[in-house]
């Protein structure tokens, strides 16, 4: 199970900001579940040989896009 207590933070720029905020609206997800949900998929997607704990494998999994 992941633990969400570390701190992220991200600047860009407030135009792409209130378009990603829209977008997650409209699918009903809060930016926090779809920044979460790239880190996931990008971490799997580029741990190269590294050894990645099996809830990571399993959330990615879960939350892969089409």
């Amino acid at each position: 199970m992941e633990n969400k207590t570390a701190r992220f933070t991200v600047l860009l720029d407030p135009r792409k900001k209130r378009i990603f905020e829209e977008i997650c609206a409209a699918q009903d997800r809060t930016p926090s579940q779809v920044v979460r949900q790239l880190i996931r998929e990008y971490v799997v997607a580029h741990a190269g040989d590294r050894e990645l704990p099996a809830w990571l494998l399993e959330a990615a999994a879960k939350t892969r896009r089409p």
